[in-house]
């Protein structure tokens, strides 16, 4: 089988495995623009939530209407409202307040709830036109480098499979308003007059709410990451007419056959050594590592904030002189014991601390990892990296994130937790997850179930006669042609 001429493979070496952004390109771009732009949304929606909670404004309202309700307009409304706040424990421990005060806690918590709903809107209204109004646009692009990779049959800008992901997001968006108004619940009952520390809302109840967010953000941006590059991922870089010329050239008719219906992603793989193959696989399990690190660190620190953890023990990197403050880590009163790990205050900030540590310390060492072993330098034009352009990029943003993220919590730490610096540090960790995930689906090709679909070819050295021959060269010229148009990542 004939080698591609080095140029080809400079191509795919150069652009890697780009997304495909324009609609002339990718019939389901729009989809993808649209699931980004929502987890945009969301992302905001996190944001308010915090400052939400670090002005203590999320016990102002006390009812919940799943459609939600204007504001009060006048002035015998605002007293309305105020007056049914008061009914609540929270008043006990904030009757200095006076009405202008209650406004402004009552819109950041307003504020919150009908982001959510719009949230909901927007997602639920676009499902719905993607579903049954948008109609596709196919390639009007004369050359067969995109006319060969699109079957021609495709009616929706929702691609296989990806509905049932829609019905997921969108429930996981309604649940996430009902964990909402149950962790409100948390701070509005009875049960919590005559608390004597700050009554605030369940820490459990506020890990789960914030847990949600952010997993509804993480899958909204790999879904949307997934439609972008779909036509790389699934359609086969051939057609009739193409599996007719690769047969010609082929000597192996059934070899050729076979690597007629490989996608350009499989094809990537498929002609990576058995070395860059490996290293690509390392860095995508650290990668998924410093994901779900960041996950947890997340949620650690929704426990810092239901515990009010941060204005204690605010020096670093000791804790009142120790760097594990043992004595005061388990509170006997507490049972069963395992409570102290999400109620005690020196234990609760003593985890996050670590886990944030680790994250960083993670991040920074796949970055490295994944950016100066040998096997990301091509030692020919003959040879793909390990590392698409995509994912150089993706660790690169990810191990600065990270670090940026772990200074910017010091910070927060030291300075006795400011609004300013506690919403940016919280902003902070859904750009490290948002770097972790993008870098993780830029590693795609090096996941098992593409590894495992390409065979036991997968690792074959181009050198020694595994590579792509003249579907490689059709692979190539599809990439080639991306990258004239002036396709970005």
């Amino acid at each position: 089988m004939t080698l591609p001429p080095p140029t080809t493979l400079s191509s795919i070496y150069t652009k890697g495995l780009p997304v495909l952004t324009p609609t002339t390109l990718n019939p389901h771009a729009p989809l993808g623009k649209w699931l980004l732009s929502t987890s945009s949304l969301v992302f905001a929606m996190v944001h308010i939530g915090g400052v939400t909670r670090l002005t203590k404004s999320g016990l102002s309202m006390t009812e919940w209407k799943p459609l939600g309700s204007r504001p009060p307009m006048s002035e015998e409304e605002w007293e309305v409202e105020f007056e049914r706040y008061k009914l609540h424990p929270e008043w006990e421990q904030r009757k200095s307040m006076g009405l202008e005060e209650f406004k402004y806690i009552y819109y950041w918590e307003w504020g919150h709830r009908m982001m959510g709903r719009f949230v909901g809107v927007v997602f639920g209204g676009g499902w719905l036109y993607f579903t049954w109004i948008h109609q596709p646009k196919m390639p009007s692009l004369s050359s067969s480098s995109m006319t060969s990779i699109l079957p021609k049959n495709i009616t929706s800008a929702i691609p296989p499979g990806y509905q049932s992901r829609l019905a997921l997001l969108f429930a996981m968006g309604g649940t996430q308003g009902l964990v909402g108004w149950w962790m409100v619940k948390s701070g509005l009952g009875d049960d919590r007059r005559g608390d004597r520390s700050e009554i605030r809302v369940s820490p459990y109840r506020l890990a789960a709410h914030l847990g949600m967010a952010v997993g509804t953000y993480s899958v909204l941006v790999w879904t949307g990451l997934g439609a972008l590059s779909y036509p790389v991922d699934y359609y086969a870089a051939a057609n009739a007419s193409t599996i007719a010329a690769a047969v010609k050239s082929a000597t192996n008719k059934a070899a050729a056959a076979e690597k007629s219906v490989l996608s350009l992603l499989q094809q990537y793989t498929k002609n990576l050594t058995p070395t860059a193959l490996q290293h690509a696989q390392k860095t995508r399990l650290g990668v998924l590592s410093t994901v779900g690190l960041t996950g947890l660190t997340i949620l650690s620190g929704a426990f810092v904030a239901g515990n009010d953890a941060g204005n204690a023990y605010n020096t670093y990197p000791l804790m009142n002189g120790q760097l594990i403050p043992w004595d005061d880590m388990v509170d006997p009163e507490k049972s069963p014991k395992w409570r102290n790990a999400f109620e005690t205050t020196a234990t609760v900030q003593w985890n996050h601390r670590m886990l944030g540590t680790a994250t960083a310390l993670s991040a920074v060492g796949v970055a490295g990892y994944g950016l100066l072993h040998p096997a990301t330098r091509a030692s020919s034009m003959k040879v793909l990296s390990s590392t698409t352009p995509q994912v150089q990029r993706g660790l690169v943003a990810l191990g600065t994130a990270a670090t940026a993220q772990m200074s910017l919590g010091v910070a927060t730490l030291l300075n006795y937790v400011p609004i300013s610096l506690a919403a940016s540090h919280q902003l902070g960790s859904l750009v490290v997850l948002t770097c972790g995930v993008y870098t993780a689906h830029s590693l795609r090709y090096a996941g098992r179930s593409v590894v495992s679909k390409v065979g036991s070819g997968a690792a074959q050295s181009l050198v020694g006669g595994g590579g792509g021959g003249g579907i490689m060269q059709k692979g190539a010229a599809v990439v080639s042609k991306v990258a004239n148009v002036k396709i970005r990542i």
